[in-house]
């Protein structure tokens, strides 16, 4: 006797498409013009930190380009076969993100290590000027972001891209002062190792977290057994099993499972009021709005295969 709760293509969950949209044209745009100016200005100077900032922009406008493209689709409203419609390309732009962090920062590593080797020039007063130029326009950036939704792995890992951006142009405001009071050019690949680390830390956070929806785990702050605890609360329920509980995007935790009621529950036809008690604890005390229960009797057991 499968019940389940009917929202079926209503989904109302995740971000709040039409603000955070603005949020991010905006942030891409100014992010844009800036990364223009840059590379004009790494190659003028030799500068490998401002080169390695421009190549990490690059990725923060493709990342903001992934995630304006992620929330066009997961606007889609469900239909046919896709039944949750496409809310889960804002995941797969998060770990789009991730990758890209990784790959561009693998990249920068091996070039500022050939130039801790062999050092060259560079002008100092050229890269003090740019990295303070975009510390200031990353700011401006990370502000605008912060105001989107950031409870959304699309958006996070926009955010993510250009606050690693902003700690590297720090570091490289710090190398471009070092080089014109000292002369000492190596501090320009030392201040992109910095960014390195950074980019592969966020890397690891978006990965991390797009690979547990993507994997179909449990959400990180769902406790399974106090789950299946609080499900055994009400009377007549004598056992749950095959309990799963996955993530289809950003704050949409979804259920399912089978819950053994006795014999009793299906002959005075308490079964649809248990069934309305399990699902108001599930949103009450979890927040999981969308949960399919599968109510049998104890007896039921014995024809299943493959339980969990």
């Amino acid at each position: 006797m499968g019940q389940g709760q009917g929202h079926g293509h209503g989904h109302t969950h995740g971000v709040s498409a039409g603000a955070d949209r603005r949020y991010l044209w905006a942030a891409l745009l100014l992010l844009l013009a800036f990364m223009v100016g840059e590379v004009v200005a790494a190659f003028a100077s030799g500068s490998l930190a401002l080169l390695s900032d421009a190549g990490h922009m690059l990725s923060d406008v493709g990342a903001i380009a992934a995630a304006l493209w992620a929330l066009r689709l997961a606007a889609r409203p469900a239909r046919g076969k896709w039944t949750f419609g496409w809310k889960r390309a804002e995941i797969v732009s998060a770990a789009g993100n991730g990758i890209t962090l990784l790959v561009v920062g693998c990249i920068i590593a091996v070039e500022a290590v050939r130039r801790l080797i062999y050092p060259p020039d560079v002008e100092g007063a050229v890269v003090l000027a740019v990295a303070l130029i975009g510390v200031a326009v990353n700011i401006v950036a990370a502000w605008v972001l912060a105001r989107a939704n950031r409870s959304s792995l699309n958006i996070e890992g926009a955010y993510q891209h250009i606050l690693t951006d902003l700690y590297g142009f720090i570091g490289t405001v710090v190398a471009g002062v070092v080089i014109l009071v000292t002369g000492w050019t190596r501090a320009d690949p030392i201040a992109s190792l910095v960014v390195v680390v950074l980019m592969l830390r966020a890397a690891y956070a978006l990965l991390r977290d797009s690979g547990r929806v993507l994997l179909e785990a449990a959400p990180e702050d769902m406790d399974l057994p106090e789950v299946r605890r609080h499900l055994l609360e009400p009377e007549h329920v004598v056992d749950v099993h095959d309990l799963h509980v996955w993530t289809v995007t950003s704050g949409l935790p979804t259920l399912s499972c089978h819950v053994v009621l006795t014999d009793a529950c299906f002959r005075d036809g308490h079964a649809p009021a248990l069934l309305d008690e399990l699902q108001a604890c599930l949103h009450g005390h979890f927040d999981v709005e969308h949960s399919t229960f599968q109510l049998e009797p104890a007896g039921h057991a014995a024809h299943e295969t493959g339980t969990h």
